[in-house]
């Protein structure tokens, strides 16, 4: 068994996809698991993957990624959710505050460090974004 923690990515946007896969592949403590293009199929995944860390858009057709959010965590809350997008933090929807994600990352600040950053962060009280 591997020592590296699994990670389920989600967005409906493939070029997206592949920079957060870019990503991982630099941060050694990451493991990619699974890959979901919207809500519904995260959720499934979530359930058979058992990831520690989901990287979770939040504009998605059929679920949006804080109906997922809120899904999986009430499920499993020691799953890490960090949703992802490209609003600024001031913009978010109110929704997120209540979904059960430990952090945002605004997409323009993805990076391995970043990652590293949110993770080591994951359980302080307060919603962190980056």
């Amino acid at each position: 068994m591997s020592d590296r923690l699994p990670v389920l990515i989600v967005d409906d946007q493939a070029p997206f996809r592949a920079a957060m896969k870019a990503v991982l592949k630099r941060a050694a403590e990451f493991e990619l698991v699974g890959e979901a293009v919207n809500g519904s199929e995260a959720v499934s995944l979530e359930e058979e993957l058992s990831p520690a860390l989901v990287l979770m858009d939040i504009n998605m057709p059929e679920m949006n990624g804080i109906e997922a959010t809120r899904s999986m965590v009430s499920r499993h809350p020691e799953v890490v959710v960090i949703l992802c997008s490209t609003y600024d933090a001031g913009d978010l929807p109110p929704e997120v505050a209540t979904s059960g994600a430990r952090a945002y990352l605004n997409k323009e600040h993805l990076g391995a460090d970043t990652l590293r950053r949110l993770w080591e962060g994951r359980n302080e009280q307060q919603f962190v974004s980056a």
